[in-house]
């Protein structure tokens, strides 16, 4: 693929992302009843909702900056890999599986994501040139 089409995916991919958690951020910190009540009944304390809706808040703001914190990029999208994975196991548990379906699309794009992000910045990654 070539560079100037895996940066377009790239961000495509990191702006749906960033839509995707800041939106789920900001409506954890507001206490949005889809998002809050959710939450709750897959058995999270608000205590932890409103810590999630910081750092996804954090972790939107830390993906848009480009060309920079790469290494903490890849803790954001590791937080962001560990986030919907515990969102799918915690639907799937309370929910049922016919709940998942948000979670599997986000992994989708949040895998595609982040494969194209080791491709654009392997090399700054490895030397730490960025």
């Amino acid at each position: 693929m070539k560079t100037k089409t895996t940066k377009i995916l790239y961000w495509a991919g990191t702006l749906f992302m960033s839509l995707w958690f800041g939106a789920s951020g900001f409506f954890e910190l507001t206490k949005n009843p889809v998002v809050w009540d959710i939450t709750k009944q897959l058995g999270y304390p608000a205590h932890f909702i409103y810590i999630l809706g910081v750092l996804k808040l954090c972790g939107v703001l830390v993906l848009l900056v480009p060309n920079r914190l790469l290494r903490l990029k890849e803790w954001v999208f590791a937080g962001m890999f560990f986030d919907v994975i515990f969102a799918f196991f915690s639907k799937t548990a309370v929910l049922g599986l016919h709940a998942t379906f948000d979670a599997v699309i986000a992994f989708s794009i949040l895998s595609m994501t982040y494969i194209l992000f080791r491709r654009l910045y392997t090399t700054e990654l490895i030397f730490g040139e960025a």
